[in-house]
């Protein structure tokens, strides 16, 4: 995570930096309650009234934070009037709204949740027990806790929330069971560690993933989901976040984007290889010939230029500061160093060239007339695959080298 002149700095999807002052903590002040708000003046009065009350009543030493994402209704006025500390967000996005209120916030633990009266805000000392315990991000799961009738869109509760978070717990090992629960806790000094840069929706699947890989401590608490108080049409957008939502997951995991079906290409690529190089097959009547071969040589090669996408990928984010270090690629590139990488791509283009030659002999042999062409596309074709291979591992092991100077 950046810093500069003690201000958090953020990035956003193909946006420009976006400078955040980061609030001293008050030592006294133990909660801070963070809401979202864009227009939300016929719920937000009574989330914050709740919160409010749950604060007092609970005995916790707390602030409400309405963090405004440019309302044009009563919102502000009605948030103010009743307590709630507001503090205006200029850049959009339901992801810029959350960081300018964590970063406002002044207390230890911050619990957010959305302004729209679908969370029940009398849940947040069972949050805070569990940061008290010693856990740096709790999350609500609305599945244990229990949705009301009309809570949540049948796309969502049966196919959206389920399939995203099974992904991610595939993906990154999260615990979490309802990733997308927009009731949740966390201490305020660890998540604003994460660097968090995803400015809309995806912003809540971010803070999921980057929690888990970097080892933060995550519990769960049931909450409940009613159906919001709007008189509007949400912000969220099904189909568009939840595509947002998945591309973050599979961009954020090399591993099952690239790495996994580089492999599974280039294993199947050479095993068809294997299969047709003595000759031509019969399956149930079909005949696979060079044809096959041909395809079984440019799946090889797609795998390999996904594995090494792969590796590019987690050299990347790990240099970033995306992703945390990884003991097992350390070891690897004390063994695949530039020098090995570049003899082993030289080996490859040195075979390929050497069937070149064969075939060039055969051609010379017949005083350079017709040849046979299954006999001759089964050494071309392998030389074709290895000379390519070669360079590909040429160029890979210097890009590779590349990335590292900056880590030295």
């Amino acid at each position: 995570m950046a810093r500069r002149n003690s201000a958090l700095i953020v990035t956003g999807e193909s946006r420009p930096l976006l400078e955040i002052t980061v609030t001293p903590r008050e030592p006294d002040l133990e909660v801070s309650v963070v809401m979202p708000c864009l227009n939300e003046e016929k719920t937000i009065g009574a989330c914050v009234a709740e919160a409010l009350a749950t604060l007092q009543s609970a005995g916790l030493r707390g602030e409400v934070i309405v963090a405004d994402n440019g309302s044009t209704d009563r919102s502000i006025e009605i948030a103010r009037g009743l307590g709630a500390r507001v503090v205006p967000v200029e850049k959009k996005g339901y992801g810029n709204a959350l960081l300018g209120g964590f970063s406002a916030a002044r207390g230890e633990f911050v619990v957010m949740g959305d302004a729209d009266q679908s969370y029940d805000f009398t849940h947040i000392p069972a949050f805070i027990s569990k940061l008290r315990e010693g856990h740096d991000l709790v999350m609500g799961n609305r599945f244990r806790g229990g949705i009301a009738p009309g809570a949540m869109p049948a796309s969502h509760r049966y196919l959206g929330t389920p399939v995203l978070t099974a992904i991610a717990r595939l993906f990154f090992g999260s615990p979490c069971g309802d990733i997308y629960c927009g009731l949740r806790g966390f201490r305020r000094d660890a998540i604003l560690r994460l660097g968090l840069r995803t400015t809309g929706m995806e912003f809540a699947t971010e803070m999921v993933v980057k929690s888990a890989i970097f080892g933060l401590r995550i519990a769960e608490v049931p909450t409940t989901l009613r159906p919001d108080g709007r008189d509007r049409p949400p912000h969220l957008r099904t189909w568009r976040d939840g595509w947002r939502g998945l591309r973050f997951l599979m961009l954020y995991s090399p591993r099952w984007l690239f790495l996994y079906p580089g492999i599974g290409l280039m294993l199947a690529g050479t095993a068809v290889g294997l299969w047709l190089l003595p000759g031509p097959r019969m399956v149930h009547g079909v005949r696979f010939d060079v044809h096959t071969l041909l395809f079984a040589g440019l799946t090889v090669l797609l795998g390999f230029q996904s594995v090494t996408f792969a590796f590019f990928t987690k050299f990347f984010a790990i240099t970033e500061g995306l992703a945390p270090e990884d003991p097992r690629l350390t070891r690897l590139f004390r063994y695949v160093t530039l020098e090995l990488g570049v003899s082993i791509g030289a080996l490859l283009m040195a075979v390929g060239v050497a069937a070149w030659a064969v075939v060039l002999g055969r051609w010379g042999a017949r005083h350079f007339g017709n040849l046979d062409i299954d006999e001759t596309m089964r050494v071309t074709i392998p030389g074709v695959v290895l000379m390519a291979l070669g360079f590909q591992t040429f160029l890979s092991s210097l890009f590779l080298s590349v990335l590292g100077m900056a880590r030295r």
